[in-house]
């Protein structure tokens, strides 16, 4: 079973951040300054589980009245079970709440399909961040 919920606790947060770490940078070689930024604090974090097991996470802004989602990720072993949809959902849910009728993400270019899914329409040529590929997607909420 899949749960998401918003950080409420260090403990929560330092999960975020694990299981950020084991994707950004040790999977995809993100450095740790590029991974972890001045909007920490002020970002919104959620953290999945998947059968009571930390296994997802992601952070919301609100920039200009729009959601803007970051930081999604799954843990390459809880991959292909809907916890990256269900991060999403949250930090959409998160978004609207903070008065948000439009999300926007920097998606990699091979998740941009993920998102499609999600009904994210890519609005950007291709560009680089942290050395990998993204595009620029938007969905209203």
């Amino acid at each position: 079973m899949i749960e998401v919920n918003r950080v409420q606790s260090d403990q929560e947060l330092n999960e975020v951040y694990s299981i950020r770490k084991k994707v950004f940078v040790d999977e995809q070689g993100v450095s740790e300054e590029e991974e972890y930024d001045e909007h920490e604090q002020s970002a919104a974090h959620v953290l999945a589980t998947y059968n009571g097991q930390p296994a997802g996470a992601g952070r919301v802004r609100l920039l200009d009245n729009v959601a803007k989602l970051e930081r999604i990720c799954v843990l390459p072993e809880y991959r292909k079970f809907g916890v990256g949809a269900a991060v999403t959902t949250a930090l959409e849910v998160e978004g609207k709440r903070l008065g948000a009728q439009k999300a926007k993400l920097h998606g990699q270019t091979q998740a941009a399909p993920f998102y499609t899914k999600l009904g994210y329409e890519t609005v950007s040529d291709i560009f680089h961040e942290a050395g990998i590929p993204h595009v620029v997607m938007t969905k209203k909420l």
